[in-house]
Parts: structure tokens; sequence; C-alpha cells
């Protein structure tokens, strides 16, 4: 059988380690599961959610040039159901002023992601527009205890 990124495969629990699981897929291919791809809440203990020899449906992640296989089973799972007979909340206290930056301006996000320099770019600009504005709000964070001339 020949294997592609996005098969769903049956595989074995061969092994269980701390960091994720090994699973016999057939034709001689094993592939980890690392854990944080064993299920779709917090695995504290791997042994809780599957047993060695258990059989279980996982989706093929990626395929090294090593020949590594990388597997998920939560991403195996057939999509959750969103319930709407689920119990809402009730209002205890009153609701909570909202406060609003009016610095932020939304921007469209691009279709293609943006180079790096581009990013490190907009985070210094971020970051020199909140530094100035902290020096602005607070002018002791201008002075120094050096060289402030007072002994």
């Amino acid at each position: 059988m020949d294997f592609k990124v996005g098969d769903i495969v049956e595989g074995k629990i061969t092994t269980i380690t701390s960091f994720g699981v090994f699973a016999d897929i057939g034709d001689g291919k094993s592939g980890m599961v690392h854990i944080s791809e064993v299920a779709r809440n917090y695995v504290s203990d791997i042994k809780e959610h599957v047993k060695v020899n258990d059989v279980v449906k996982m989706k093929i992640l990626s395929i090294g040039e090593d020949g590594k296989i990388s597997l998920s089973i939560k991403r195996a799972l057939p999509p959750e159901k969103k319930s709407d007979d689920a119990p809402r909340r009730e209002r205890k206290s009153a609701p909570q002023k909202q406060i609003i930056d009016s610095t932020y301006t939304w921007t469209p996000k691009k279709s293609e992601p943006a180079s790096f320099e581009e990013m490190m770019n907009r985070f210094k600009q971020s970051s020199d527009e909140k530094f100035s504005d902290l020096k602005r709000k607070n002018p002791d964070a201008n002075r120094t205890k050096r060289g402030s001339g007072v002994r």
C-alpha cells in the first residue's frame, strides 16, 4: 500500500512513551502519534486514552524524507457536533463595561503569508508606538537613577 499525507489508516499501537505512541500501520511501516495528537482534550497520561495492541484510525500528517511518518488520532475522528440542547449559563452579575481601544485599526488578512521582514517591521512599529505611549503617560519612566544629579 502506498501511503500519502492526508490518508486515514488503521494501525495497531505497539509502544507507548511519555511523549506519544508508536503504531504499526501495515506494509512494514510504523509511525508516531505525538501526545498532542492523541485526543481533542488535554492529555496528561496517554495510557488513559490508548493501550498497547489497540487498533485505532489515524490520519497521516507528514512523511519525512527519512521515511518517518507523523500520525494523528484526533484528526481522524469525525467532527464534533455542536448541540443546541446545551444549557445556557445565566448571568449572575451585571454586564461589565467594555473598554474600547481607540488606537486599534482593523486590517484585513492577506491571502498569502507575510515575509519575515514584513512581520518584523510591523512588530517594531507596533512596539515603538506602545513604548512612546508609555513614555507619554509615565514621565518618570524617562528618568534613570544613574546620573540624576541628586546625591
